[in-house]
């Protein structure tokens, strides 16, 4: 039986899950990413609930309790830039795979997907928007966006 264009969009996105649960070494409650398309420009972004608290990739650290259990030494995460920019490479890698695919199967590429991974439950969701989200704002950057969605989870409004 041959692929069809669902099953390209769920492994990308499952790849995207896979190279940011890796990032974490697959220890964290909640992963939350962050893609958008508009008109020639690729974002991709991340942020993590660990230990109930809402991080993002660069701070993951901060989540972190310092105080070890004898015989127990604490997990610190491995934050350096490169790692940083493997994780936002192969997440826009992944993206542009979508656009693709998108093309070739003649469907309308999102402009915005958020999706939350539930690592616990194995459950990955998604939101997908079609409209322009930042571009015909003077004002607004995928950043802001990133940033307001990240707000909007960490207050439990989303």
């Amino acid at each position: 039986m041959s692929k069809v264009f669902e099953d390209y969009f769920s492994e990308l996105q499952a790849d995207m899950v896979a190279i940011c649960l890796e990032y974490v070494e697959n220890k964290a409650e909640d992963i939350y990413i962050y893609c958008s398309y508009e008109p020639e420009m690729y974002v991709f972004d991340v942020f993590f609930k660990i230990n109930s608290q809402f991080v993002f990739k660069h701070n993951l650290n901060d989540a972190v309790n310092s105080t070890s259990t004898i015989g127990k030494k604490a997990l610190i995460y491995d934050t350096s830039e490169q790692r940083q920019e493997a994780v936002l490479d192969i997440g826009l890698e992944n993206l542009e795979k979508i656009h693709e695919k998108c093309k070739e199967y003649g469907k309308e590429m999102p402009t915005e997907i958020k999706l939350h991974y539930n690592v616990k439950q194995n459950s990955l969701k998604g939101k997908y928007r079609y409209d322009l989200v930042y571009s015909n704002d003077e004002e607004l950057l995928p950043d802001d966006i990133f940033n307001f969605w990240f707000e909007e989870v960490k207050s439990g409004n989303y």
